[in-house]
């Protein structure tokens, strides 16, 4: 096992590339809140020890080395999310950082039995696919963000971004849950924000919010 501050960094950069976004340093400083300049030196460590190809002004990628390490990280991850949202019974705000705590911590054999006492899922509680143990990553329901939802169409809520506590937090206040059925009743041109339909209710949401929505038409 690695150091905390390795794991974070590779299985920052795993999410980021499994979201088709070009890796820089920038990008990877404002995930994480740390200078640049702190970022750069972590990048050339990752990078001497084989787990990452960095060039400086080019994207940063994983190694296969790394590729595979970072999997599992997320994994240990998501997996730890599930068990604290399912069993324990925190909600979907409060799992992340629980589950970043304990990723770094509990041997594999503990993950594995979690894992199987939970009947293999394949997605956590935000809608994030679990990789396998051979990195293998689930079938993703085809989903477009709901701030390109037409007005008069309705989809199912299939993930949701988990990069704010008070984000996912608000979302519960107003019912927004995986697999809520939402219908898009307005769109406003001025702010581009929306008013939808969900639980017989009809709320106005911003852009900003429903650009982190992720809705299946099917």
């Amino acid at each position: 096992m690695q150091n905390i501050s390795t794991e974070n960094y590779l299985s920052e950069i795993y999410k980021l590339e499994q979201s088709n976004v070009k890796v820089k340093t920038n990008v990877i400083a404002k995930k994480l809140e740390i200078s640049n300049a702190a970022v750069t030196d972590m990048l050339k460590k990752l990078s001497n020890n084989g787990w990452i190809l960095y060039e400086r002004y080019k994207n940063i990628e994983l190694t296969k080395n790394g590729k595979e390490y970072a999997s599992q990280i997320v994994r240990r991850h998501r997996i730890w999310e599930i068990f604290l949202h399912q069993i324990v019974g925190l909600p979907w705000d409060k799992v992340h950082d629980e589950a970043h705590r304990l990723e770094h911590s509990a041997s594999d054999e503990l993950v594995d039995k979690l894992e199987e006492m939970l009947e293999f899922p394949e997605f956590d509680p935000h809608g994030d696919p679990i990789p396998g143990k051979d990195g293998s990553i689930p079938k993703i329901k085809d989903s477009i963000p709901l701030s390109k939802v037409r007005v008069g169409i309705s989809g199912k809520v299939v993930r949701v971004n988990d990069f704010d506590n008070n984000f996912l937090n608000y979302l519960s206040q107003i019912g927004l849950k995986l697999g809520k059925k939402i219908t898009v009743k307005e769109k406003l041109s001025f702010d581009n924000s929306l008013l939808i339909k969900i639980n017989d209710k009809q709320i106005n949401i911003s852009n900003k919010l429903a650009s982190n929505v992720f809705i299946n038409l099917n």
